[in-house]
């Protein structure tokens, strides 16, 4: 009777391992799934230009999914990036058409690398504004986030009256032409796009996984006071992960603004939704602590292949937010899972140990 129990606890031991290793993958199964789906379903979506056109709209949620994931691997999150984006789209529409204006006769215009620098600089300045208020006045992320993401948008419609910045070529004799390259320009048959999206997520998965401040930053999402108390400088990571939010969402704002060759100020608007959905979608726990950049990626290739392949078969954009919405509950729901299946098969495992040593 003792073997046939310990056969059947092993039997079970095992088909919750494997269960529990369907959970994990879940993203990319998911992946394959909704691939498979339409390369049946939508008319030409295996073709190379529509995983060109796929793949540029994949790199934008990308962009905002990776800084996402830190913020929420901290316990936090950030619902400006949105707005972050459009501004920082006016930001350099407005310095390549208009300059700034010194108020003594001159206008400084600058060329496009200086352009480009000070639009990261606004993203990060707006990440910093979010990190202060979270840090230095314990304002709660949600809603320190969400006065930024108005105050954003605000002065994104203030820059222009609400209109759009049109015509964005530059002028050659100042050097701010070549905006265009990051939105249109390729290198080997890659959109740029793609390439800086490669090196941001190989250093932003670098940083957690192979630095001091990627350890910090899961010690203070697993345990804000015992992180504290080890010796982390927990207002300095949280001020990090939310700085490279903002960086991040000033990246894609370029990236818009160079695709469309304008700048308009609701530019981003529900980026944020997208960026939260990618990084649940991808495994990063809500509740902080947990959460991978490959497995965020991964996230966003599904949202963005979702996105496009509806597009594709023609379903109604209605219809495709409610799709986006059951997919995020989903993830949330399928997450839970995963964590309550991990705790029993270490209790499990715990007590077996027990056992033996017994």
């Amino acid at each position: 009777m003792t073997s046939i129990a310990s056969a059947g606890t092993a039997s079970g031991n095992s088909n919750q391992t494997w269960l529990l290793l369907l959970l994990k993958l879940r993203t990319f199964i998911a992946l394959i799934l909704v691939f498979a789906f339409f390369a049946f379903a939508a008319p030409n979506f295996l073709s190379a230009a529509n995983f060109v056109i796929m793949s540029k709209h994949v790199a934008l949620n990308a962009f905002l999914a990776i800084g996402m994931t830190f913020v929420i691997i901290t316990g936090g999150i950030d619902l400006s990036v949105g707005s972050i984006v459009g501004l920082c789209g006016m930001v350099a529409g407005w310095l390549i058409l208009n300059g700034v204006d010194l108020g003594i006769g001159y206008t400084l215009y600058f060329n496009i690398f200086e352009i480009f620098a000070i639009t990261l600089f606004v993203g990060v300045l707006f990440g910093a504004i979010n990190g202060a208020l979270i840090t230095k006045l314990n304002v709660a992320p949600f809603i320190a986030t969400l006065g930024t993401l108005y105050v954003a948008r605000g002065l994104a419609l203030l820059s222009s009256d609400g209109a759009t910045f049109p015509n964005l070529v530059g002028n050659p004799e100042y050097g701010s032409n070549g905006l265009s390259v990051l939105g249109s320009g390729a290198f080997m048959g890659i959109p740029v796009s793609i390439w800086i999206l490669i090196a941001v997520g190989c250093g932003a998965a670098y940083i957690a996984g192979r630095t001091p401040l990627g350890r910090h930053i899961y010690a203070v999402g697993g345990n804000e006071h015992a992180a504290a108390l080890s010796g982390v400088k927990v207002n300095r990571v949280k001020m990090f992960v939310y700085m490279f939010s903002g960086f991040c969402a000033a990246i894609v704002g370029l990236v818009i603004s160079s695709q469309l060759v304008a700048s308009h100020p609701a530019t981003g608007e529900t980026f944020e939704l997208n960026a939260i959905a990618a990084a649940v979608l991808g495994g990063t726990s809500m509740s902080g602590g947990r959460g991978r950049i490959a497995g965020t990626i991964i996230g966003a290739f599904v949202i963005g292949i979702l996105s496009d392949g509806l597009v594709m078969m023609g379903v109604s954009s209605f219809w495709q937010t409610v799709i986006k919405g059951l997919v995020i509950i989903a993830a949330v729901v399928v997450d839970q899972a995963q964590q309550r299946l991990q705790a029993k098969v270490a209790l499990q495992q715990q007590a077996a140990l027990s056992k033996q040593e017994g």
